[in-house]
């Protein structure tokens, strides 16, 4: 009897460990990658790789950034292209100084509000040629290139290149969204060429090929940005878009320019958060931040139900600004300083019952005039937060002749509405998902991060901050733990907020909580996905090491040396 007795308590022990890591962080899937000389995150395990490679050779962490990038947008077309935009901020170990890039592309300028008036057009539709406006990502790096690179970009682009040429296993994850992408933009030319093998999207472990993406690439290594927007690639963009009615033209990506421009910042409990300014939706990470900085959110735990009230309510208010207030700065006098100030918080905070979800909130009154993400860090201390998307998944669908990739969707983010502040206009950024962040902490780089996932992407900003400054939790841990994700408030396309919206949990949460916020007056939906895809670097200075993290929703990983 005593050795079944003893055998149950096996079993009992077996089960538990097999449930539960060695180490006390009850969400982390892992542990954190821990390196000295690099690190590299990223949402798949070929581009991290190719990331440290380029490190060993001697690159500085923005040549391995855009060497993942450019595997990123062979590997995942999913999310990424050099048919898209990309956002960047720096950390200049030389200067110890933190640079901002926005890369984005702007609206035809042959395209006016006046032709979606006589077509009857209510609102930009996500496919085809109109929701298209100039691809930023190749210009973007470029410029990030020119300034903080160290390798030849030959030598840069060529593991995408060989990849592209030679083929690559599909993940999982991307296997999943490629098979459910490539039907939704089947109509248009080229895709199915580009996208399929034989008629069929590629499985899980089959190996994928695109040699005109490899030849596009080729071009971009040995003739450099222009021969993507002045030169034969260009030509080739404008032909096909003009073959199917479309609006982007040779003009347009012969005067298109990235703008280095000054990351802003809000402190939370010491650490300096920092995200870019609008055309982005940067600063609604900070705007929840510095709304529920006044609040205990340690004592309330996390996962209570007093805290993810806070936190949706929190996210409503920002967002009503996001819907108003952000959109290109070249076109609005955009009261940024104000939106992200302690001061307009503590009014704002104001507005929150404590006991009750609200219905709609309205934008302050101010006076005024599917992405992947990647972080690198080197040996010398510099760091990036680098993001680049399509928009919609695989973009709009328009695969131009012979290039092996699609043009992005963005400009469906503008809205047809008149004088919003994020109306279409010719030559225009329309309003941005996609944003890279950063922390300091008493002016020194704490930590690279991103959360990738449209509307997901400002919420899940400052939920990794609150994980690991009010919460305790390690960098895996943070970004493993379960999210909140609120949808339906207002959009800077012009829909307004409804009933409150719809409040999404993560498994992870207690019943018992989401019942109490159903009272609440909180609409709880339910979502298979959409809470986003978590990438991180954090530097360690007493240590002298870097921390990598990367989330067990998506198939990448960190690696370091």
């Amino acid at each position: 009897m005593k050795y079944f007795f003893a055998f149950l308590l096996f079993l009992q022990f077996t089960t538990l460990m097999s449930q539960n890591r060695m180490t006390s962080n009850p969400f982390a899937t892992r542990s954190e990658v821990i390196a000295q000389n690099g690190m590299a995150a990223t949402s798949h395990p070929l581009a991290t790789q190719v990331a440290i490679d380029i490190l060993k050779k001697g690159g500085t962490a923005i040549d391995a950034a855009i060497a993942a990038n450019a595997c990123l947008g062979l590997m995942e077309p999913t999310g990424c292209g050099v048919g898209g935009d990309l956002f960047a901020i720096v950390w200049d170990a030389k200067t110890q100084k933190l640079h901002g890039l926005n890369a984005s592309g702007r609206s035809p300028k042959s395209l006016t509000l006046d032709y979606f008036k006589e077509k009857g057009i209510e609102k930009i539709p996500p496919l085809g040629p109109l929701p298209v406006s100039v691809p930023g990502c190749v210009d973007g790096w470029f410029e990030l290139h020119d300034k903080f690179g160290e390798l030849p970009m030959n030598e840069i682009l060529q593991p995408a290149i060989d990849y592209a040429r030679n083929g690559f296993p599909l993940t999982e994850l991307i296997a999943y969204y490629w098979e459910r992408n490539v039907p939704y933009i089947s109509q248009y030319p080229n895709v199915l060429e580009t996208y399929t093998i034989e008629g069929e999207t590629p499985k899980k472990g089959q190996i994928f090929k695109n040699p005109n993406l490899a030849n596009t690439l080729e071009k971009i290594a040995t003739k450099g940005r222009d021969v993507f927007y002045k030169g034969e690639i260009a030509k080739t963009i404008d032909k096909f878009m003009k073959a199917n009615r479309g609006f982007l033209s040779y003009e347009d990506l012969a005067s298109h320019r990235s703008d280095w421009v000054e990351p802003v910042s809000t402190n939370y409990r010491g650490y300096e958060v920092w995200e870019l300014p609008p055309s982005g939706q940067g600063i609604a990470a900070l705007q929840i931040l510095n709304v529920l900085e006044n609040y205990d959110l340690q004592s309330l735990g996390f996962g209570s139900q007093d805290y993810t009230h806070l936190f949706v309510e929190a996210k409503k208010l920002a967002f009503e600004d996001r819907a108003k207030y952000y959109s290109d700065m070249d076109f609005n006098k955009i009261p940024v300083e104000e939106l992200i100030s302690k001061e307009y918080a503590d009014e704002r905070r104001k507005l929150i019952d404590p006991n009750r979800a609200a219905r709609t909130f309205n934008a302050g009154q101010l006076e005024t005039g599917e992405t992947i993400y990647l972080s690198v860090a080197d040996k010398e201390g510099n760091m990036v937060s680098f993001i680049q998307s399509n928009f919609r998944g695989m973009g709009s669908g328009m695969v131009p002749d012979g290039l092996g990739f699609t043009l992005q969707d963005r400009g469906e983010l503008f809205t047809l509405e008149e004088g919003h502040f994020n109306v279409y206009e010719p030559n225009k950024r329309p309003f941005h998902t996609i944003i890279p962040a950063f922390v300091t902490k008493d002016g020194k780089p704490y930590m690279s991060f991103g959360v990738m996932g449209g509307a997901m992407q400002p919420q899940g900003h400052a939920q990794i901050v609150i994980n690991m400054i009010d919460f305790g939790m390690n960098l895996q841990e943070a970004g493993d733990a379960p999210r909140i994700r609120h949808s339906g408030s207002s959009q800077p396309t012009g829909e307004v907020m409804k009933e409150g919206g719809k409040l999404f949990l993560e498994n992870g949460f207690s019943e018992e909580v989401i019942r109490e916020l159903a009272k609440m007056g909180h609409q709880i939906g339910f979502s298979v996905g959409g809470y986003g895809g978590y990438q991180a670097i954090l530097f360690d200075a007493e240590n002298g090491v870097y921390y990598g993290a990367s989330e067990s929703r998506k198939d990448g990983c960190a690696m370091g040396y």
